[in-house]
């Protein structure tokens, strides 16, 4: 029962939280793409209400006319619409759905002894310090350097050694699935902080000045739109983190870190095209397409690298230069040599006092009712079982491999 309510839990807060991502990443990149295709007014009454920059659309069948005011406007109005609950709410069932997918069983989803052998609640701890000693590194960076000349480059430049940092000690540390979600978390942690922290309080306080009639001091909207700027970078990388958890390919490789590192590097690249492009069609930025080609470069310099290599036994085969050895490779395998495996590398969590996902193989007919997902999950991805908590061997899967090329016999 406790499996199917986790099994509810995850489902439902996956759903809102991708619901409220989507509105979170929508409202971003709009209005990065707004600030982007900000024009000067032209209307004389706008210029003299003190508009910086206006812009014409068509959608949905009507004509919208948004205008930005640099400082301030010359009231405010009486309903003001804040941006902030999108983050929270992502984050906040972000963290839940960590908690109930990963933290909960920390065992068997954090860890892999093979990796790192220890305890589920050290495991967690270093897990929980992975988001808050990145926010408070990137801040000290973003304080001591953001206001400084070349400010943005520097940020920018130490900004991606603490990722490629996290990301190899993570890799190094937890699980391949579970390293490459933290890294992503970490990253939406430290944007949903540049909300609360930085970007909603100086936007309070410009609101609270506006009201009392006191100047406003330009170097809020300056620090919110510097952090705002920052997470628009950080959308691309965090999306390939959390998608990547179901494609084993990119975090079982041995050097799963160096994959994240250059999955994130090519998101950033290909984000950094979309925000320049309209200042582009602008006159205002350079030609942004070498970004997206760098974007485009490292996702295929990463599909290159991980395609998969065959055996020399497997070469030999398809070429037909070993007949002989293909008979070897594929004898009459039974549920019989199969079973030893299977008892003790799959009864645990799929065995009669267990049954993960209502499936069982301990009998010749569920394993003949699952054969198809047993090959998958074992020999192709090598999901299973979950980071090889049961240490299953190469050898072990090559049999199961044989026994599935040889027609899955459960006599």
């Amino acid at each position: 029962m406790e499996s199917y309510l986790l099994d509810w839990a995850n489902l439902l807060l996956r759903w809102v939280h991708v619901i409220t991502a989507i509105a979170w990443v929508g409202s971003s990149f709009y209005f990065v793409f707004l600030d982007s295709s900000l024009t000067p007014p032209e209307d004389e009454d706008l210029k003299r209400q003190g508009v910086s920059g206006e812009l014409w659309a068509v959608h949905g069948g009507g004509f919208y006319h948004p205008v930005k005011f640099a400082l301030s406007p010359p009231m405010l109005p009486e309903k003001l619409h804040w941006f902030y609950w999108e983050s929270y709410s992502t984050w906040l069932t972000g963290f839940a759905l960590f908690t109930v997918t990963y933290l909960w069983n920390a065992g068997t989803y954090l860890i892999d002894k093979s990796v790192m052998d220890w305890s589920p609640a050290a495991a967690v701890a270093v897990a929980l310090a992975f988001l808050a000693v990145f926010w408070l590194a990137y801040d000290a960076v973003c304080r001591i350097f953001g206001n400084r000349p070349n400010g943005d480059t520097i940020v920018g430049a130490l900004v991606a050694l603490l990722v490629a940092l996290a990301a190899y000690l993570a890799c190094h540390w937890f699980a391949g699935r579970a390293a490459f979600l933290l890294v992503g978390a970490m990253i939406a942690t430290t944007m949903s902080a540049n909300v609360f922290f930085w970007i909603i309080p100086g936007q309070r306080t410009m609101v609270a000045d506006i009201k009392a009639g006191r100047p406003v001091d330009p170097i809020h909207g300056k620090r919110g739109k510097q952090r705002s700027v920052h997470n628009t970078y950080f959308t691309l990388p965090v999306l390939f983190a959390m998608l990547s958890n179901h494609y084993s390919f990119t975090y079982s490789h041995p050097n799963n870190w160096l994959v994240l590192i250059l999955m994130m590097f090519a998101g950033a690249a290909v984000r950094q095209f979309f925000v320049l492009r309209h200042g582009f069609k602008l006159g205002r930025n350079r030609n942004p397409w070498a970004y997206a080609a760098a974007g485009v470069v490292g996702i295929l310099v990463v599909l290159v690298w991980l395609r998969p290599v065959p055996s020399a036994d497997q070469v030999a085969i398809n070429s037909g230069a070993a007949p002989a050895l293909s008979t070897a490779l594929k004898p009459d395998l039974t549920y019989k040599a199969l079973q030893p495996v299977l008892a003790q590398r799959c009864y645990q969590c799929h065995g009669e006092a267990v049954q993960m996902k209502n499936v069982r193989v301990d009998s010749p007919q569920g394993v003949a009712s699952h054969a198809q997902a047993i090959y998958q999950q074992v020999v192709v991805t090598k999901i299973m079982p979950l980071n090889n908590a049961t240490g299953i061997t190469d050898a072990e899967r090559a049999l199961v491999k044989q026994w599935f090329e040889a027609g899955a016999s459960v006599q």
